[in-house]
C-alpha cells in the first residue's frame, strides 16, 4: 500500500540512501510544528504531541520500514532506532566526501554554477559528518584549483 497523501519531502528509503537529507527535513518540519522535542529521549511532551510526531514520521518512511517498526509507538524510540540503523552512513560518506573534496578542481568544470553546486554539495556532506568547512577553506579550494591562464585573478 502506498502513501495516498502528498508528502512534504521524500520518504526515508528502505536502504537509507536519503537518510542525511531526510533527517534535516524531519527536524525542520517538526520544529515548524512545535513538536521537535518529541524526538528527545527524555521529554515532557504531551501524548497528543507524541502522536502527531509519530504520525508525521510514519508518513515519511518507506512502507517496508513502516511495517518493520509497526509496534514502535513512541517517536523518540522510532527516531533512535532509525538513527542506529542508518547513521553509520556518516562513516561511509565521510571518506567519499573527503576524496571528492581533495579531487575537486575549479578547472574541471565548464560552468561556474556546476562547480559551485559540487562545492556546496561536498561541503554539506562534510558538515553532516562533523567536519567543519569554513568560507576561507572554500575560497582557498577555489583559488588553488584555477586554471593557469586565470592565475592573475588570484593576485
Amino acid at each position: 500500500m502506498s502513501n495516498l497523501t502528498k508528502l512534504e519531502f521524500a520518504a526515508l528509503d528502505v536502504n537509507g540512501k536519503n537518510y542525511m537529507s531526510w533527517t534535516i527535513d524531519v527536524k525542520m518540519h517538526l520544529e515548524s510544528m512545535g513538536i521537535l522535542d518529541t524526538l528527545k529521549e527524555i521529554n515532557l511532551c504531551s501524548s497528543q504531541d507524541r502522536a502527531k510526531a509519530n504520525i508525521f514520521l510514519r508518513r515519511h518512511v518507506d512502507d517496508m520500514l513502516k511495517f518493520e517498526y509497526l509496534n514502535t509507538n513512541d517517536p523518540s524510540i522510532l527516531w533512535k532506532d532509525l538513527r542506529e540503523r542508518f547513521d553509520h552512513q556518516k562513516e561511509v560518506l565521510l571518506p567519499a566526501a573527503r576524496d571528492e573534496w581533495n579531487n575537486l578542481r575549479f578547472q574541471d568544470f565548464k560552468k561556474v554554477n556546476d562547480y559551485s553546486s559540487a562545492l556546496f554539495r561536498i561541503c554539506s556532506q562534510l558538515k553532516f559528518c562533523g567536519q567543519s568547512v569554513t568560507d576561507a577553506d572554500m575560497l582557498e579550494k577555489t583559488y588553488s584549483t584555477f586554471h593557469a591562464s586565470n592565475i592573475t585573478l588570484q593576485q
